[in-house]
């Protein structure tokens, strides 16, 4: 049973949502039904005076459909057409009972959550921080398809429907209370009495639609809603257009007329690639806050934190941690950076404040949290250590030199080096074994995944320590072994490698970042290069190009603008001029010298997609050979969430099984002959190619939600060099200050 009922002295009855074996209330076949049955019970039953629908979660009301039965059924449209049909059905019933009825809501109404309360007469929300509101089905390639596309519009105006509905966006109960979503707040302890209030007030009357949800001006809202829509994503994204075109149109009509579209629209995108790779990455995301811990194995609790460097990295570490309630001691051996670092966390909570993600006392809170030293101090108290300094091998050995000497003897020592082998930090330690690498991406309020690296001397208690903590602080996990580049850099290097060849044989920088951007990165490859650190990028290459066994070869164009001090953003000049505040960027037109003629004609921009996707796909193929993670699950989650991959092709191994394997050796074939070598495919790609096989065994395989990505049989690596791209082409949480938040993919954005 998974809703109970329970009559009131007054007359009133509450249905209490509480799914068995479940953290979360979501709506299933069964779940439906039953509700169904509760309504058959009120309606015949005289003397009510009243219904109110609560949650016994503690941090849940609903948060929608189960979209495991999406996933099961996508192919049956007829088994998914009868579930929208009771949703429908069963939630237009709430609507018609005889008694009013109010939706109590108290933690993440989302989904098929909100449109069961928007079926109700009226609607009251907490205002806890966990109660959050929204519709974010267009985030999984769907369109709300129980009533919201129709309910929502007529409720609070098409502009402000579509402005939720169309982004995903979760929303705090005082907000709400703005939008006209709902129709009170009250604190939880009040949420009770403020529901039966609502019920004295008695039946709703039916929305009036507002002057702009009519037509024609329903149409140029429509077309406006369009036209930024195409804007942002570029047209990748089927589901936002349809719902649009769903809403304009229901909005004016009766609910069942409706009803008819929304389902049409939900059969049509739920077939669709999109979708399903969108649905894909989300199984992704739950798997990655799923990762279990070795059995047998005690991680560590951590309880106060240590983060040595006070740099962009250091700072973002600290402001995060602290803000997810941990005690935190900065450390820099540098006041002045240590006052900058201070700074910069000031400004993220400020921010914050203002976009009413904290409170005032909150960030001043979170502040406090954080001490700041600069002289070398004892860390015996703490329970994790998180290096954050410049990423020199040298430093950073002498860095954990001096710390093992300072924290107790069941510190964890972990460094956030996105390069640097874990091996060689913790070669001179008398006890290699704790240190782990926990590498966050840049800027840390923002990126959502961590790279939990571990050394050939690991332990199994560090690791688990490492990962526990970061699922603990809203982060999410994907554990690699200690090799160059570890993920998200070794397959990342490439492509950037690449897309610089290209430039230096004549392809104008605009137009080889406008291909990628079209491809559906959120930004073009030398744009990246130029946010990142033309200087950093290159250091990057040379080196894993060196340790690499198939290193892709590079040119001496980075050489020749660090040789002019045109170094990316931070010098104002790099491909792009970067004139800052207010002006407008444009291409560097003194990099025209850089530029050689070709003796052969310049590529088709089909063949330069080829050279920058291909390439990423043959080095993920790599990767999973050499074990540095176990899965494609996560070669794609990696990709996606630290460079922003186009969610919408799944990442690059779903988007290959898309293509074929024999396709992409055919096309690497032709490159490795027409262009260079280095294009030759790998092993695994000609292995798949000849048994007909993909990366997820055949296209279009659900992730096994599942499965783990840990391994024991982890060879040393070594080496320096640091790239940090999560900065640029970002996957963001939409709370991204360090507060708890349901987790969503973004769409691309361009420059």
């Amino acid at each position: 049973m998974n809703i109970t009922r329970t009559p009131s002295a007054d007359g009133t009855v509450i249905l209490t949502f509480d799914r068995a074996g479940s953290a979360a209330n979501i709506f299933d076949r069964a779940t439906l039904e039953e509700l169904d049955a509760h309504f058959t019970a009120l309606e015949n039953e005289s003397g009510l005076r009243g219904l109110i629908l609560a949650s016994a979660k503690p941090k849940i009301f609903i948060a929608g459909a189960d979209l495991n039965t999406l996933a099961q059924h996508a192919d049956d449209s007829a088994a998914l057409g009868e579930i929208v049909d009771l949703g429908h059905r069963v939630f237009t019933r709430l609507g018609r009972l005889p008694i009013p009825s109010v939706a109590a809501i108290h933690g993440a109404c989302l989904g098929g959550g909100l449109e069961l309360a928007l079926a109700c007469d009226w609607r009251v929300a907490s205002t806890d921080k966990a109660t959050k509101l929204g519709l974010p089905e267009t985030q999984l390639g769907i369109l709300p398809a129980w009533g919201g596309s129709t309910r929502l519009p007529k409720l609070i105006g098409l502009p402000q429907a579509l402005g939720l509905i169309l982004t995903g966006r979760q929303i705090a109960g005082a907000q709400a209370l703005k939008l006209g979503v709902v129709d009170e707040v009250a604190h939880a302890e009040y949420l009770p009495d403020a529901a039966r209030r609502l019920v004295a007030r008695g039946k709703r009357r039916a929305a009036r639609p507002s002057w702009l949800s009519r037509a024609p001006l329903s149409a140029l809202v429509a077309r406006r809603a369009r036209r930024e829509t195409l804007a942002k994503t570029g047209g990748h994204y089927p589901a936002p257009l349809r719902a649009i075109e769903v809403c304009m149109r229901a909005v004016g009509g009766p609910l069942e007329h409706g009803f008819a579209l929304e389902k049409a629209a939900f059969l049509e995108l739920v077939r669709s690639p999109e979708c399903r790779n969108l649905v894909a990455v989300f199984f992704l995301q739950d798997r990655a806050k799923k990762l279990p811990s070795d059995p047998g194995i005690s991680p560590m609790a951590v309880k106060r934190v240590a983060v040595i460097g006070a740099g962009t990295m250091g700072a973002g570490i600290a402001q995060w941690v602290s803000a997810r309630g941990y005690p935190v001691r900065l450390k820099d051996v540098n006041p002045e950076a240590l006052a900058r670092g201070l700074h910069a966390i000031e400004q993220v909570y400020a921010d914050a404040v203002k976009r009413r993600v904290f409170t005032l006392p909150e960030a001043t809170a979170g502040l406090d949290r954080i001490v700041p030293i600069h002289t070398d101090v004892p860390l015996t108290g703490v329970d994790l250590v998180i290096e954050a300094a410049i990423e020199k091998l040298e430093l950073k050995q002498q860095v954990f030199r001096e710390l093992e000497a300072r924290v107790g003897p069941d510190t964890i020592l972990a460094t956030n080096t996105s390069a640097l082998s874990i091996d060689a930090i913790a070669a001179e330690l008398a006890r290699p074994e704790r240190v782990v690498g926990l590498h966050f991406f840049n800027p840390v309020h923002r990126m959502q995944l961590v790279e939990i690296v571990r050394g050939p001397r690991t332990s199994a208690r560090a690791l688990d320590t490492a990962l526990q903590f970061a699922k603990a602080i809203g982060k999410l996990p994907v554990i690699a072994k200690d090799s160059p580049g570890f993920l998200v850099n070794r397959i990342l290097l490439p492509y950037l490698v690449e897309a610089v060849g290209l430039f230096s044989e004549g392809v104008p920088a605009a137009a080889v970042d406008r291909l990628m951007l079209d491809f559906g990165m959120p930004m073009g490859p030398l744009r990246l290069c130029d946010e990142v650190g033309i200087d950093v990028a290159q250091d990057v290459a040379k080196d894993l190009g060196r340790r690499l066994p198939d290193g892709v070869p590079i040119n001496d164009t980075l050489e020749k603008m660090i040789a002019h001090s045109w170094l990316g953003r931070k010098s104002g000049r790099g491909f792009y001029v970067h004139p800052g505040r207010g002006g407008r960027e444009a291409p560097n037109p003194e990099t025209r010298f850089l530029q050689r003629a070709r003796e052969r004609r310049t590529p088709t921009a089909a063949a330069q997609l080829d050279r920058m996707v291909l390439i990423m796909i043959n080095e993920a193929a790599r990767v999973l050979d050499e074990r540095v993670v176990d899965a494609p699950e996560d070669v794609d989650f990696g990709m996606i969430m630290g460079t922003g991959w186009a969610p919408f092709r799944g990442g690059p191994l779903r988007h290959a099984d898309t293509l074929g394997a024999a396709e992409i050796v055919r096309r690497l074939d032709g490159l490795a002959r027409d262009v260079a070598p280095h294009f030759a495919p790998c092993d695994r790609m000609r292995k798949m190619a000849r048994d007909g096989r993909g990366f997820y065994s055949e296209p279009g395989t659900k992730p096994d939600a599942g499965s783990s990505s840990r391994r024991d049989d982890i060879p040393p690596g070594n080496g320096s060099a640091v790239l940090q791209p999560g900065s640029l082409a970002r996957t963001e949480a939409p709370d991204d200050s360090g507060r708890a938040a349901p987790i969503e993919h973004a769409h691309p954005r361009s420059p």
